[in-house]
């Protein structure tokens, strides 16, 4: 099978939250779910001070919807949502 590049974007419960907290335990669901894959995570400003996590990771199309990270990821603390962006085929 091939390989799908997965965004998923985090957003947190207040602009209070410490992101780096919620990006470091979501990249341990991310890397528990696909591998340890490559990985690219930014930190896109929302409004009124709100930041929101866009992670982008790898994994195999085998696995299944990409959506039980989100699933994963909503359940971490001061995490007000988790949706899957988008999908794409890797090509190559």
């Amino acid at each position: 099978m091939a390989n799908a590049i997965c965004t998923v974007k985090i957003m947190p419960v207040s602009p209070d939250v410490d992101l780096e907290a919620i990006e470091k335990t979501a990249v341990e669901k991310i890397i528990e779910f696909a591998g340890d894959f490559d990985r690219k995570v930014t930190v896109e400003p929302v409004a009124f001070g709100l930041k929101s996590i866009s992670i982008i990771f790898i994994m195999d199309e085998s696995q299944g919807s990409p959506d039980q990270v989100a699933d994963m990821i909503n359940e971490i603390e001061d995490v007000n949502s988790a949706e899957i962006v988008d999908v794409r085929r890797a090509v190559g």
